[in-house]
């Protein structure tokens, strides 16, 4: 069986490569190469955020989170690492909070935060970590060719959208919309550990270290389709960080970035048919869980193909 998989981020590529190493003759089409892409832009912290629903985000996330920990064994752009996340005000558990073995509660949050947790994740250097996706699918068999689609293709035995953002055109879904995220990337200073601090909607804080740099972020801007690096708003995510890390005042900045989240009310990861009857399985709205969920959902479109 011959699939086309339209889109190059996180989660086209863990689709292709789960399809391809299953035995399916896969070729992955896109506008954006993988660099290019929202995926490459990411922090890249094992963390459910902006998907839903919550019981298939659960499953997915519970798959993905596995499938990592086993990667992080034998892939240097992997790794598990330890954090603690601060909350203005106290929380009952998450949905997904079974999937780690280590979380516990905070017993001392900083200044201005009530609550918190501790638990190790999986953190993806997501430049890395997307090529060494392309060389896993290359090595089954599959396919990357980089082409400006105005529409699905109709050339494969099942074509597989995994165009984020793009599904807005694609497959004519305007619930589709941005969340803009800004970030920079400071030179590594020492620090191992991540850090997430959820002070208000729209302002998010995060310290997510790298072998060789730190991602510091960010922001949660609906409907903001600014992909420009705002200066003010870059000072003001430097600020809320090194409040609590203070060894990111001295950090070289590398470089700012944006990435527009693609959100969508409900996730949708569904096999529908054409009117002709050709399958088309869509696989996108993930918000800011591509990374965090792509695994479970490479899972779930491959058990749609097969059952076809």
């Amino acid at each position: 069986m011959r699939v086309i998989v339209v889109g190059a981020g996180v989660i086209g590529l863990s689709c292709a490569v789960r399809l391809a190493e299953g035995g399916y003759e896969v070729a992955v089409l896109a506008r954006d190469l993988p660099l290019e892409t929202t995926s490459a832009v990411a922090a890249a912290i094992w963390y459910p955020y902006l998907s839903a629903p919550e019981d298939r985000v659960a499953a997915w996330s519970r798959a993905s989170y596995d499938e990592f920990a086993k990667l992080a064994e034998i892939e240097p752009s992997v790794r598990m690492r330890h954090g603690r996340e601060f909350l203005v005000h106290r929380m009952p558990d998450p949905r997904w909070a079974d999937v780690l073995p280590d979380l516990t509660r905070v017993a001392s949050p900083p200044t201005g935060f009530e609550d918190g947790w501790a638990f190790t994740a999986p953190v993806m250097d997501m430049p890395v970590y997307l090529q060494a996706l392309v060389k896993r699918l290359e090595q089954a068999g599959g396919t990357l060719t980089r082409a400006a689609l105005s529409a699905l293709p109709t050339t494969a035995d099942v074509v597989v959208n995994c165009t984020g953002l793009g599904a807005r055109l694609t497959a004519s879904d305007p619930t589709v919309t941005p969340v803009r995220g800004q970030v920079m990337t400071v030179e590594q200073c020492g620090l191992t550990d991540w850090l997430i601090a959820d002070r208000a909607p729209n302002d998010l804080t995060y310290v997510i270290p790298r072998e060789k740099d730190v991602v510091v972020g960010g922001t949660s801007q609906p409907g903001d389709w600014n992909l420009a690096v705002d200066p003010a708003t870059a000072s003001e995510i430097l600020d809320r960080a090194a409040e609590l890390v203070p060894q990111l005042r001295k950090a070289k900045v590398i470089r700012h970035r944006v990435g527009l989240r693609p959100a969508r009310p409900t996730i949708r990861c569904e096999l529908v048919r054409t009117t002709s009857g050709e399958p088309i399985i869509h696989c996108y709205g993930h918000g800011g869980s591509g990374v965090t969920l792509s695994w479970g959902c490479a899972n779930e479109v491959f058990e749609l193909i097969h059952d076809i």
